[in-house]
């Protein structure tokens, strides 16, 4: 919430708070406290809440509070009004709302036995809001109610017997608590990340890890968009570009420069299957605000923040692989666009062929750019495979799976057949632009023709961050090994 707040550039705003009761006398806990605790936490980088602290309460005030009373009689000291205020307090505490109980036990003349097992929940309550101080008016809408269920349970096992005129027990028990300060802290910074969430306009719901197509976010998401500026949205969608490489950091600073706006913002609509329009339209708005944080497989949060994830080499090689595949994002403005490169033959899980069989390969770029692909034999000869007389468009749309060759076509132009025993591989290069008269001549050659003096993939590459000097591109390399083909024993069928 705190990185959150500070991208928002929420500016900082004086705040204070009620005492937070419990009329119910069975949640005793610091719940002010906990509402400091919570706003100072969200304000370490944003600087987005300064409380104020002043007690009116005689019975409460201490050495500080005293000490301020005698220089503010004095004008010594200057007490700022706040702006804002939170008020509420613990609405209910429901005991015993499920008390489930369970006892057996079995009688005899030398043995007796006894278990059981009880379960019961406790729902409490919290009820905050926020309200402007100058006014003393609660905000509407600026309000937060939340339950949270707390379980008490325990079992128990008796054993009791007799052995000639001697007898014998055992008695043993296992009971558990879960007290009521911990659900109290959760409730209050769940209620703090809503009010202060709902009042800066923040999706504050990513969060609370909360799926952000839910209906009422929406909504609350579509009244934000309705309510605010163009250029409060423009800014934000912006920020989201240049993370993800559409845009520099440079042009936060360029007011005037709209068509590269307007060209960066075309790119992530078509990349995320939106109409391209190159204006910042609700659907846009609400696709850049969604991706500021990320989520694991168990709905786990990640990261925070729209910064790049991918700019190091990875290497994805281990026994699951089907080959060695590596990538890397070049550049200071690249952001997290990839290259999955993946080996597409029946047999799934193989690294290794054998001389004369066939190789198909798929290439998916995360995010629309110029495409050339490169195959490499075991001897270090390279040709082209794409761009090629029968897919002469470099350009490729994001997230769409490129095959190398076209096993769907039932003529296909080309195959991918091992040669020799040795180590082959395919290099793929993903660019903003089409770069290929900026290449050498010797990699300006036909499609399928060996380019003279370039020897293996890493030539290629060389080549590449040479006419790139900035390094503004991605690469991904695939390799598989291929053995000498198997003789068939005689008698035997191969």
């Amino acid at each position: 919430m705190d990185r959150l707040l500070r991208d928002a550039q929420v500016p900082t705003t004086l705040i204070t708070s009620k005492q937070i009761p419990d009329y119910s006398t069975r949640a005793p806990v610091a719940a002010k406290e906990m509402v400091v605790t919570a706003l100072l936490q969200m304000s370490r980088l944003s600087n987005a809440f300064r409380y104020v602290d002043y007690e009116v309460d005689l019975v409460r005030q201490d050495t500080v509070q005293n000490l301020t009373n005698i220089l503010l009689n004095n004008n010594q000291i200057q007490l700022q009004r706040p702006s804002l205020y939170l008020s509420g307090a613990v609405s209910f505490v429901d005991q015993n709302v499920l008390n489930n109980r369970m006892d057996v036990g079995t009688s005899g003349s030398r043995l007796e036995t006894g278990y059981s097992k009880n379960r019961n929940a406790t729902v409490i309550g919290l009820e905050l809001h926020l309200g402007d101080f100058r006014t003393r008016t609660l905000i509407p809408g600026m309000d937060s109610a939340n339950e949270v269920v707390i379980g008490n349970g325990g079992q128990g096992l008796d054993l009791a017997g007799r052995i000639s005129e001697y007898g014998w027990q055992f008695n043993v028990g296992k009971d558990y608590a879960q007290g009521s300060g911990a659900a109290i802290r959760t409730l209050v910074e769940l209620a703090v990340i809503e009010l202060t969430g709902k009042w800066a306009r923040v999706p504050y719901w990513q969060c609370l890890t909360m799926e952000q197509t839910h209906p009422n976010f929406q909504r609350q998401l579509r009244d934000w968009y309705d309510e605010g500026t163009m250029g409060v949205h423009q800014s934000l969608v912006k920020r989201s570009l240049i993370s993800k490489g559409y845009m520099s950091e440079a042009s936060m600073l360029e007011t005037n420069n709209v068509s590269a706006f307007r060209a960066a913002l075309g790119r992530f609509q078509s990349d995320n299957g939106m109409v391209v329009t190159g204006v910042v339209d609700f659907n846009t708005y609400e696709r850049a605000l969604r991706d500021f944080v990320s989520l694991d497989m168990d709905g786990n949060l990640m990261r925070y923040g729209w910064s790049p994830t991918a700019s190091d080499p990875v290497d994805m090689r281990n026994s699951k692989q089907v080959a060695a595949s590596s990538g890397k994002s070049y550049g200071k403005n690249e952001g997290p666009r990839s290259i999955n490169l993946q080996i597409e033959n029946v047999m799934m899980g193989r690294s290794q062929f054998e001389v004369g069989e066939q190789v198909f390969v798929s290439a998916t770029v995360s995010r629309a750019s110029h495409l050339a692909c490169y195959l490499s034999n075991a001897t270090g000869g390279v040709i082209r495979l794409i761009p090629n007389p029968m897919s002469n468009q470099s350009q490729v749309s994001a997230n769409q799976a490129i095959r190398l060759p076209d096993w769907m076509s039932p003529n296909p132009g080309y195959m991918i057949e091992t040669a020799s025993p040795g180590t082959e591989g395919v290099l793929c290069v993903a660019t903003d632009d089409d770069v290929t008269q900026r290449l050498p001549e010797a990699m300006r050659t036909e499609a399928f023709t060996p380019m003279p003096g370039i020897q293996g993939l890493k030539d290629v590459a060389k080549h590449y961050t040479e006419v790139l000097p900035k390094g503004q591109f991605t690469s991904s390399t695939m390799e598989w090994r291929v053995a000498p083909r198997r003789i068939a024993e005689p008698g035997k069928r191969g």
